[in-house]
């Protein structure tokens, strides 16, 4: 697997220690925090998370970067596909795909960028059948995104995700299968 890989006029590559301080300036604040399922973390938890997940082969977590900056982060979970339990073509099938942006930074499609590369890395490299991503209905900015890079709204949950300030509110996930996936040329 290629680090660090393009993404736009982003750079991908795996978070250090001194990335994740940069993160945590921008990560828990609240117009950030408004649309994750993980609202605020502790610091030293979430730096230790995304450490220990650089040497784990089903985690691809990276920061992305403009020019030196730390503008975001993305992250590509592969976990096994459910289904019947013969043979292996199930076994890590499948990814979650997930994003972030520096609110400074956002509005300039870093996202998709971030997104697109992840994609592309599950595909194109990890060899995988499927990748799904899912947000908070209200979360317009997220949802475009998935819908620019052809993943498809699968489903929408009535009421099903709890948010701090909204209460229950509308869930979307979106899935896209490797056949589909078209990347940048």
């Amino acid at each position: 697997m290629g680090w660090p890989r393009p993404a736009g006029p982003l750079v991908l590559r795996p978070p250090t220690s001194d990335d994740l301080d940069q993160v945590l300036v921008w990560r828990n604040r609240p117009e950030v925090i408004r649309w994750l399922l993980r609202t605020t973390v502790d610091p030293e938890a979430f730096r230790r998370a995304w450490l220990d997940s650089v040497e784990d082969p089903d985690q691809h977590t990276a920061v992305a970067l403009l020019d030196g900056v730390i503008v975001g982060t993305g992250s590509l979970d592969v976990r096994d596909g459910m289904g019947q339990f013969d043979g292996d073509a199930w076994r890590g099938a499948e990814g979650d795909l997930g994003y972030l942006v520096d609110p400074a930074h956002a509005g300039k499609g870093y996202a998709t960028d971030i997104a697109r590369a992840l994609l592309d890395l599950a595909f194109t490299e990890l060899g995988l059948h499927r990748v799904t991503a899912g947000c908070f209905a209200d979360n317009v900015a997220s949802w475009r995104v998935m819908e620019k890079l052809g993943m498809r709204r699968e489903q929408h949950g009535v009421r099903d995700s709890w948010h701090a300030e909204l209460g229950w509110i509308d869930g979307f996930t979106y899935g896209i299968l490797a056949e589909e996936w078209a990347p940048a040329s």
